[in-house]
């Protein structure tokens, strides 16, 4: 994202802007989320005969009704990861490219230069955002694993303990490449289209196809480790494997393309959930700044 001119509003800009981009993406795919995160965690063939049984678990056999609410557990540890992530992560990285780019001397950016401070300030913010990993452990939990859906947050959090960190390097591992990949291809999108110059705004349209350029890359760059990271976090505390381990299983008993599960619907479904969070984030920024 490019910085701004700073204002008294640049804060709130940005920080309402990527609240209100988490709570817009909450709503409108957190079923899809779980979706991908079912099939991620599959650890079979997957096929027409098992494929309700995978995605719907326990009311594989009940109505369309009944099949669509299952798709929503986790929603209240859903919107506590979301939105501080959307708000950490899209609100914080301009700060962190501008800060980089006044230690640089400042100035007129290159486009090289642009993609470099947007891609190294997104992945400094995409390793810190294990800090929220106990929000999103519980949600892909709940997700992903009946028995977690009975018991309370507080009973979570003391049969887990730091267990809820489960991943933490795995997730870094996935954030860092995945939000330089993120903020890097939006930026040079964003200069293919001319939109980093002095007083140019760009318009929702464009800030649309500048996030989609850097929300596939980032999918497709992270996708690997991230069905190491969900196996992880999905496993319950018997069941609980070391990331290396999981890699090792993976290639033995599945092959390389398994690292790739879900990548297709990922991009296809969870692609549009990260290009519209992104986009509305952006164009809220722009627009309140």
């Amino acid at each position: 994202m490019s910085p701004p001119q700073s204002n008294s509003n640049t804060a709130f800009g940005r920080f309402a802007g990527a609240g209100c981009a988490g709570v817009a993406e909450l709503l409108v795919f957190h079923p899809v989320d779980t979706i991908a995160k079912r099939l991620m965690n599959n650890r079979g063939k997957l096929d027409g005969g098992n494929m309700s049984k995978v995605l719907f678990q326990e009311h594989a056999g009940k109505g369309l009704l009944a099949r669509y609410g299952s798709l929503f557990p986790g929603i209240h540890y859903g919107a506590l990861y979301k939105i501080s992530q959307r708000v950490y992560k899209f609100g914080g990285q301009p700060y962190v490219k501008e800060f980089m780019s006044r230690k640089m001397g400042g100035g007129k950016e290159s486009a090289t230069q642009a993609f470099l401070l947007n891609g190294f300030s997104g992945s400094i913010m995409g390793a810190g955002e294990v800090v929220l990993l106990p929000f999103d452990v519980m949600k892909i939990k709940a997700q992903t694993n009946a028995e977690f859906r009975k018991l309370s947050m507080g009973q979570i959090i003391k049969q887990e303990g730091m267990g809820l960190y489960s991943g933490w390097q795995w997730t870094m591992a996935r954030n860092v490449p995945g939000s330089f990949a993120l903020f890097g291809g939006n930026a040079l999108a964003k200069d293919l289209m001319g939109l980093n110059e002095p007083g140019v705004k760009a318009t929702f349209l464009q800030t649309s196809i500048t996030s989609m350029v850097g929300s596939v890359s980032s999918i497709v760059v992270a996708c690997p480790l991230d069905v190491v990271k969900t196996r992880i976090q999905a496993a319950s505390a018997e069941q609980n494997e070391g990331g290396m381990k999981i890699i090792s299983k993976i290639v033995k008993e599945e092959g390389f393309g398994a690292f790739f599960k879900g990548s297709v619907p990922k991009v296809m479904t969870v692609g549009p959930k990260l290009v519209f969070s992104f986009t509305i984030a952006q164009y809220l920024m722009q627009l309140w700044q």
